[in-house]
């Protein structure tokens, strides 16, 4: 039997209309068919009471890519150096990473949480958000980079150049996803309301046939907004890159919080593993072998340089796990952005949610204390 996914449900449903709220329930219906696959192949090994771990299990997103399932990234980084199996093998645990479909993404990770099916997961922010308002007490033990950028693309031939342009018009968005924010944040400095705009509720993967066949009149995308513009389907018209670096959508290493704190052990080896990928990631030398890494299955090897490059972020910065002022910043705006627009009902504590005692042995204990700008994020 599955666990609860009352909580978070009720959050999706304050964010959405009645058209998407019936779609938000068949996403965690297909969330609930998921963690009942994933619970059949083994899930978290934790005993009952928090006793002896067998098993620590990793979710994350994952492409296909030549026959099987990939993670791009730092989840690869961490499962290629193979560093954290070996290390966990010594204390008798195994190592699991779970693949996660970009179709169901949070909604299947927080029902993982809450089942305590997972221990660990790397994944964005606003879902996490959602996750812990709704009672699913998780923890920040590692940043993982400095944030990805988001896109709004208009369909070809359609005169639009700003968001206000788009007023009545159809704009795809996949709701309570982390790119919701950025886009709720453009709409009300620029003036307007969600309720200005024709909301469509479809996954990306199906937006650009939305746009090519005039079904919507633009979308809210992340890296993908770059093929789509690529392709000739649609145009960028706005960004985060126009933005506070704070708007950027950001992802990082969650733990299930009863976990962290019962197996302190296992997660500083989980976290250092990280670390370890994230030095690894963030050395120039290794740039054209993160770029061909982060594109199996996803996206073009051109594409996401281009979305790279133009960020803003330094190559050695991007990856930091540092947990510096923008990292709390970004999590305390987050979460009073979702309760002052009802996204969410219950006030997040990110003090609490931001544990950087992991983080900070591990720099220490690999000698790499200097290795990131302090700030956790310096711009070019």
């Amino acid at each position: 039997m599955v666990g609860n996914t009352e909580p978070f449900i009720v959050a999706y449903q304050n964010s959405v209309s009645f058209l998407s709220q019936a779609r938000a329930w068949l996403a965690a219906a297909m969330a609930l068919l998921g963690c009942a696959l994933l619970t059949a192949c083994g899930g978290s090994g934790e005993a009952a009471g928090g006793g002896e771990v067998k098993t620590v299990t990793i979710a994350s997103i994952a492409y296909p890519y030549q026959g099987k399932q990939v993670y791009n990234g730092v989840n690869g980084v961490v499962i290629e150096q193979g560093w954290l199996k070996e290390q966990l093998a010594k204390k008798g645990v195994d190592l699991v990473f779970t693949p996660v479909s970009t179709a169901v993404g949070g909604p299947l990770i927080n029902e993982g949480f809450s089942g305590k099916r997972i221990d660990f997961a790397s994944y964005g922010d606003f879902p996490a958000v959602i996750a812990v308002a709704g009672g699913v007490p998780l923890k920040i033990v590692a940043p993982v980079g400095q944030g990805q950028d988001v896109y709004i693309v208009v369909r070809k031939g359609l005169a639009a150049r700003s968001i206000a342009d788009l007023k009545g018009k159809r704009i795809a968005l996949h709701r309570g996803r982390p790119w919701e924010l950025p886009f709720s944040k453009l709409v009300d400095s620029s003036g307007l309301k969600l309720s200005d705009f024709k909301i469509v509720n479809i996954n990306p993967s199906a937006t650009p046939a939305a746009l090519q066949s005039g079904s919507v009149d633009a979308a809210v995308l992340l890296s993908d907004g770059l093929l789509v513009e690529q392709k000739g389907i649609g145009r960028v018209i706005w960004s985060t890159k126009q933005a506070s670096a704070d708007w950027k959508m950001r992802a990082e290493l969650f733990g299930r919080a009863d976990f962290v704190d019962a197996h302190p052990d296992l997660t500083q080896l989980v976290v250092e593993a990280f670390v370890r990928a994230a030095a690894w990631a963030s050395d120039e030398a290794n740039k054209a072998e993160v770029i061909r890494r982060a594109a199996r299955g996803a996206l073009p090897e051109d594409i996401v340089a281009k979305d790279y490059a133009e960020s803003g972020i330094a190559w050695r910065e991007r990856f930091s796990p540092i947990f510096g002022p923008a990292v709390r910043e970004h999590y305390r705006s987050v979460a009073d952005y979702a309760l002052e627009r009802g996204l969410i009902r219950k006030k997040v504590d990110t003090g609490a949610l931001l544990d950087e005692r992991f983080v900070d042995k591990a720099l220490k204990d690999l000698k790499l204390e200097q290795f990131w700008a302090r700030e956790g994020g310096a711009r070019k």
